[in-house]
């Protein structure tokens, strides 16, 4: 069995540790944990691991946020994953800080990397993992904030929030989306 899991962010060292690029972390996590490095490929970076006997395929686009759906079915169709075995990790302003939400579907809810995917793929019908940045920003800043970077009290416990975001992943991976929600969500 093969799985794509993909982390969404925005390739340049300008945007390595925003907000916008947590995905990019999660996945940098997910290869370390299957000691596994990222190659340069077509649409992005790719990890190629292991994990109890599956294969798992771990993509950082290179296509810049909104244009993520490209990458998506490239890989999709190149390494023929069917669309339930494909896991989306982004970062979402609707929920708290650290916040963990896996859905096995649904809206992009205004992200942009998401809306991209939809349409590419034209269905919603794929897991995400949303990983909360929380709405702290003031009327009209909303692009500055997720391309800023953490504060100091997010700094703190961001290590600890991107493990247990690639456990989740992973999970999703082994013990599939049912299992993985009832483990992690809100965790």
């Amino acid at each position: 069995m093969k799985y794509l899991i993909v982390g969404l962010g925005n390739k340049g060292a300008e945007y390595e540790n925003t907000r916008h690029n947590i995905g990019f972390k999660v996945a940098d996590k997910i290869a370390e944990t299957l000691d596994v490095s990222f190659n340069t490929t077509n649409f992005g970076w790719m990890a190629d691991g292991k994990y109890k006997g599956r294969r798992v395929l771990v993509l950082k686009p290179d296509t810049y946020m909104n244009l993520s759906g490209n990458a998506v079915k490239y890989w999709m169709q190149k390494e023929n994953i069917p669309l339930d075995h494909v896991l989306i990790i982004t970062d979402d302003l609707a929920l708290p800080f650290g916040t963990l939400r896996m859905k096995a579907k649904g809206s992009d809810a205004g992200h942009n990397g998401l809306k991209n995917i939809n349409e590419v793929l034209q269905t919603q019908n794929y897991a995400r993992l949303r990983f909360g940045i929380s709405a702290d920003f003031s009327e009209g800043r909303q692009i500055d904030y997720v391309l800023g970077t953490w504060n100091e009290e997010e700094s703190g416990k961001l290590q600890e929030r991107i493990e247990k975001f690639a456990q989740a992943s992973l999970s999703f991976v082994f013990a599939g989306i049912n299992n993985t929600m009832s483990a992690f969500n809100g965790k």
